[in-house]
């Protein structure tokens, strides 16, 4: 019963520190690895056909999903993203 008082105090405390925070403008989040003139430069890359996924996350030090978010959110077509295969190959026998 102690307990869960004392968690009920720790939420409401959280939820004024949180709302106090977004009146002041410092409740952002997470903040993004890659700055918009990083992405630009990733996308540009992306379609000059030069890199891979792989290369541009290496070379930008992330992942290769933040790669694939950056060219989403660029616009480009899904079918134009290119992915890893994961199936194997098929074998005649």
């Amino acid at each position: 019963m102690i307990a869960e008082f004392e968690a009920d105090l720790a939420r409401s405390r959280t939820r004024e520190g949180m709302a106090v925070a977004k009146a002041k403008g410092r409740l952002r989040g997470k903040q993004p690895k890659l700055s918009r003139k990083q992405e630009a430069l990733l996308v540009e890359l992306w379609r000059g056909g030069k890199h891979t996924t792989l290369d541009l996350a290496e070379l930008f030090e992330v992942a290769r999903s933040t790669i694939y978010r950056a060219i989403q959110r660029a616009g480009a077509p899904a079918e134009e993203q290119e992915r890893p295969s994961t199936q194997a190959p098929d074998r005649a026998t």
